[in-house]
């Protein structure tokens, strides 16, 4: 997984790293006569509603239901929790929690600060993800900070699609697009499902971790970055490896994952209480429970 600079995989020290720029080359009009086929509209991605953890990042989310007067929830991986990292088949729910998130405008700026009051859910398993809520509701963020929240996507992240990684805590965008899907993905301990795998250009280091991927085309988050290949090793901490339906492993050096979050919205209701019983949620349910 991307390494937090502090805590969790304090033991493991990062590398030095360029940070590479993530300005796009402009297209030429065609030349030719011939009328190309018209450009997908996208949204313009900035750091509003993204934050800085103590030691990865994160972003305001908001489920398609949530109501102003809701609790706001922050969102990051379930390797950057204060606590440690959940072993394989843990899941943490209602946690208490006083972990303090830097909100950002949208050009990265300090706005303020935002504080949890619990771990909502947070696993490594399946699936590395952290939902903490919060002692604010939207509309009271919205009214100190004029910051909206970033909504999740209910739809299965498209091969192909433009995405961009915001990293509250380095305070940059990387720009990439989908390459395709790992079905299984193996990293030490843990075992995640149907992961997104990034083309090339992006090129996350740690500290990325918990930085929402946000489909260029609609705006709203489709996955939670996790994880690169950092020296080309088979399945070991920090160089995740591809596993196919027929058991075949694939090491990709170099090439960044994500988890994704469509499944997120069903498995919490009314006031963004979490149910992990709710029709439709599919995220992991507490066998070793850490509260």
């Amino acid at each position: 997984m991307n390494r937090p600079l502090v805590g969790t995989l304090a033991t493991a020290a990062l590398g030095a790293a360029t940070l590479l720029g993530t300005v796009g080359t402009a297209h030429a009009a065609p030349q030719d006569g011939v009328q190309r086929p018209a450009q997908k509209k996208t949204k313009a991605v900035d750091f509003a509603g993204s934050v800085a953890l103590s030691n990865c990042s994160g972003s305001v989310v908001r489920m398609p239901g949530s109501k102003p007067e809701d609790p706001a929830l922050v969102m990051s991986n379930g390797h950057c929790l204060e606590g440690g990292m959940p072993g394989a088949g843990e899941v943490v729910v209602d946690k208490p929690s006083s972990r303090s998130f830097t909100l950002l405008d949208k050009s990265a700026g300090k706005l303020g600060t935002i504080k949890a009051t619990k771990v909502a859910y947070a696993t490594m398993t399946d699936t590395d993800v952290s939902l903490y809520e919060t002692g604010s509701t939207y509309a009271e963020i919205e009214k100190k900070y004029k910051i909206k929240p970033l909504e999740l996507a209910t739809e299965h992240p498209a091969k192909g699609a433009k995405i961009s990684i915001v990293s509250g805590y380095w305070k940059k965008i990387y720009s990439c697009g989908i390459d395709g899907f790992a079905s299984t993905l193996k990293e030490g301990e843990w075992t995640w499902k149907d992961s997104v795998r990034y083309t090339p250009e992006c090129q996350i280091i740690g500290g990325t971790s918990g930085s929402p991927v946000v489909d260029t085309a609609t705006g709203k988050v489709t996955a939670v970055n996790n994880t690169t290949n950092e020296s080309g090793e088979e399945c070991t901490l920090n160089n995740p490896c591809e596993v196919d339906e027929n058991g075949k492993t694939t090491v990709r050096k170099g090439i960044g994952y994500a988890q994704e979050t469509y499944q997120i919205p069903k498995c919490f209701g009314d006031g963004n209480k979490l149910d992990l019983n709710a029709e439709g949620c599919v995220l992991p349910k507490p066998q070793a429970t850490r509260r």
